[in-house]
């Protein structure tokens, strides 16, 4: 009953938080939302076990796909507010204020992969999958990633209509999630 209840006031916020992005399904924060609700219940359905065995060979997977997922979206937002400088050029309704950049970011992580934040996302669902495995979570899980893959490519037009050949060259010297690969 718990675990219900915080999803429903989890879900609240994440719908507040995406309350114009929702208004506008062919916005990326449209799909990012989908993407936060299934990692939510795939969390809330995990965490009972989150410290159980904490080194079994599924704990220490879960906990480095954990630890890079911090790393990438803390880099990932210093370096959105430092070298993207957020503003209010940028009026669009539907994006989050460090979204609002005003200079494209290529830098840092930015310079292998164009989307950290989402990367962590998929990390974040397949670490807390790695903490008990099963159908659902695999679900939930898969589910997320592919909220994320569509999240990435409705930010990936967003970005080329605000910051034209720019980003579209960037993205022939980046990947989207994973460096030198994907």
């Amino acid at each position: 009953m718990t675990s219900i209840v915080l999803f429903a006031a989890v879900s609240a916020l994440f719908v507040w938080i995406s309350r114009h992005a929702l208004r506008k399904p062919d916005s990326h924060g449209f799909y990012r939302f989908f993407a936060w609700e299934c990692i939510l219940a795939l969390v809330l359905i995990n965490f009972p076990v989150w410290t159980v065995d904490p080194f079994a060979p599924h704990q220490l997977v879960s906990w480095t796909l954990l630890a890079v997922s911090v790393f990438l979206v803390v880099d990932g937002l210093r370096l959105l507010r430092r070298e993207g400088r957020p503003g209010a050029a940028r009026t669009d309704a539907e994006l989050l204020s460090f979204e609002r950049t005003s200079q494209l970011v290529t830098s840092g992580t930015y310079r292998y992969i164009r989307h950290p934040m989402y990367a962590s996302l998929i990390l974040l669902a397949w670490g807390a999958f790695f903490k008990q495995a099963s159908w659902t979570g695999a679900a939930l899980a898969s589910g997320a990633s592919v909220a994320l893959l569509l999240t990435a490519l409705r930010d990936e037009a967003e970005c080329i209509a605000h910051f034209g050949e720019a980003y579209a060259a960037y993205m022939g010297t980046s990947k989207r999630f994973v460096p030198f690969l994907v």
